[in-house]
């Protein structure tokens, strides 16, 4: 497709080779290898920013390959009427860069707008701290957001890169400075007092700068993501730790109740003593049972408790003893009540 200085549209079929012979180029120059790229060849720019394969002259500019690639609609619709505008005394090519610019940069940018809010919005549901879990479905989808934000820093990167590996050279900015070659006296200056190299310059730094613009924002983006993966994982981590506590707790209060279970299994063993005969027996036995399960139970979770709070030695040590010394208190009683069923079987 082939655009005029008026903005007039002709599609027609050439073979590549014949384009070369026609704006004498080499057939390398043709390949489109990179992704985003901005060269100048024998008074053409050779324009590559990711679908768009085009070749920009001072009198017309042809965009090569441009079926099925969704490219139609803005190439008819909008950069038509962009090129055939009269605003501006400035050269063909200045409007024709410009307009290819302005697209580049507005498609990376409604890609980013829209990213961003999707990832917000799942960032916010992740981090609340009342979720015990997270959302597989909301992870995916993250991930994939988190996939496209990559790939977009890395075609901004790229895009930039094109743009300053050009105004790093002063001979390539005059370079695509076309009509220099053909008209040196509208090139020294324009209506404005301004050389046209210079207007190049302020040109291409405008769009670099508007790319800079939106890499910082997808930077602050992925920060984002990395940020909240942190307070993610924290929170995960503090309710993993709740839920091992209480398990904790319950293993002791089991242990607790075994512990002192075992008089009620030895009094269930069909043992022929007076004490089972004894009414209050049953009561006794049960009751100092209970009452020593939730002592031990107790004891154990304030070791517990103490443990988690701090690390000190000592009173460490001191728990360790009064557990030790509540295990020989038991020990005594256990053996008192067996002395006196003993006794009373021999009475």
């Amino acid at each position: 497709m082939k655009f005029d200085q008026e903005g007039n549209v002709t599609s027609f079929e050439k073979k590549k080779t014949e384009l070369c012979q026609e704006l004498s180029l080499q057939a390398r120059d043709l390949r489109f290898q990179h992704t985003t790229s901005l060269t100048a060849r024998n008074n053409c720019i050779i324009l590559r920013m990711a679908a768009l394969k085009a070749i920009l002259t001072q009198e017309s500019l042809m965009v090569l390959d441009f079926r099925g690639l969704g490219l139609e609609r803005w190439l008819v619709l909008e950069l038509a009427p962009q090129l055939a505008s009269q605003t501006h005394s400035l050269p063909f090519e200045f409007r024709a860069l410009e307009a290819i610019l302005q697209h580049k940069v507005n498609t990376l940018q409604a890609r980013l707008n829209e990213v961003e809010p999707v990832i917000l919005d799942t960032l916010e549901s992740l981090v609340d701290p009342k979720i015990l879990s997270a959302d597989r479905s909301k992870l995916h989808v993250l991930l994939q957001n988190s996939k496209s934000l990559s790939e977009l820093e890395t075609d901004i990167k790229m895009f930039k890169d094109s743009m300053l590996k050009v105004l790093d050279e002063d001979e390539t900015v005059e370079e695509f400075c076309l009509t220099k070659w053909t008209d040196p006296r509208v090139f020294e200056e324009s209506s404005l007092g301004i050389d046209h190299a210079e207007e190049m310059e302020l040109l291409l730094e405008n769009y670099y700068m508007q790319a800079e613009e939106l890499g910082n924002r997808a930077r602050e983006l992925k920060g984002l993501i990395d940020d909240s993966e942190s307070v993610i994982f924290i929170n995960l981590d503090s309710h993993r730790n709740v839920m091992m506590r209480l398990n904790l707790q319950l293993t002791m209060g089991s242990f607790s109740l075994s512990l002192f279970g075992l008089i009620g299994v030895a009094f269930g063993m069909n043992l022929t003593t007076a004490f089972e005969d004894d009414p209050r027996a049953f009561w006794l036995v049960t009751g100092f049972m209970f009452l020593g399960s939730g002592l031990i139970w107790r004891r154990l979770l304030s070791f517990l408790g103490r443990h988690l709070e701090t690390s000190v030695p000592p009173r460490v040590m001191q728990t360790h003893t009064q557990t030790l010394l509540l295990l020989q208190e038991f020990l005594f009683l256990t053996h008192l009540i067996v002395l006196l069923s003993h006794g009373h079987s021999r009475g």
